[in-house]
């Protein structure tokens, strides 16, 4: 049915009864197909520029493969699943082709493109506690197509590790700066950068820091300039937004 529909609007196109751009319109607005568990937008990366990402917390290891096996199936070139259990992991690349890192539980089905951003995504951690985070944004922004330049453990505790690396801050057309404990890393890195800094608060630290609330309100309370801030330990979410800055023209 999907089939029928489609030909009838590039029909329609081809007659010029309908205007390419209401077609491409009428393309992001397509319906979705009902797994009965799940919903899945194949239309996404038409609509918003980047295919729909599957989050694994709290999903079987088979709803995980019905779900990627669609995407596949309906041509997706790549499929990204955050927060993956081991259990999953193993299940599906028994039956996929599926990379899995355990530090980020994060899976991916597919290659990773290569860069067509526009710049390098600098992905800064405080210390090595956050690195699981980080590489949740670092494999994010990876598969959505960016060059992404790792800097871990370069915290304010001993802030010339941060400074010898201020080329590589100064060059970036988006900064993800990733810390726990009292969040200091993103200011510091928004007074040294010219470019956006997207602050990812962990929760990393001792009781003081409830969980990482201490780090959020920090980055949200951040006097640096151009400071943006998203949801505790949210690596997907800082790769996700880095890409899209890094992608506009």
């Amino acid at each position: 049915m999907e089939n029928i529909r489609l030909r009838e609007l590039l029909k329609k196109v081809a007659e010029k009864e309908i205007s390419i751009d209401e077609a491409e319109l009428r393309l992001k607005a397509a319906p979705f197909e009902d797994l009965g568990f799940a919903k899945l937008d194949y239309h996404r990366e038409i609509r918003q520029g980047a295919a729909e990402v599957i989050y694994g917390a709290g999903k079987t290891k088979e709803q995980i493969y019905e779900i990627v096996k669609a995407f596949l199936d309906k041509g997706q070139r790549n499929v990204l699943i955050t927060r993956m259990s081991e259990e999953a992991a193993y299940y599906c690349k028994e039956r996929l082709s599926l990379d899995y890192d355990r530090i980020s539980k994060v899976g991916i089905v597919g290659d990773i493109p290569k860069p067509d951003g526009d710049g390098k995504i600098v992905v800064a951690t405080g210390g090595t506690s956050d690195i699981p985070v980080a590489m949740e944004a670092v494999l994010t922004a990876e598969v959505l197509g960016n060059e992404v330049v790792k800097l871990f453990d370069v915290g304010v505790a001993g802030i010339h590790r941060l400074l010898n690396y201020s080329q590589e801050l100064m060059s970036a057309r988006v900064i993800i700066a990733i810390a726990g404990m009292e969040g200091a890393l993103a200011s510091v890195i928004g007074g040294l950068a010219d470019c956006p800094v997207i602050a990812v608060p962990t929760s990393v630290g001792y009781g003081a820091s409830f969980g990482g609330i201490s780090a959020l309100l920090s980055m949200l309370n951040s006097c640096a300039s151009g400071v943006s801030v998203v949801n505790i330990d949210n690596g997907f979410g800082a790769g996700y937004l880095a890409s899209m800055i890094n992608h506009c023209k």
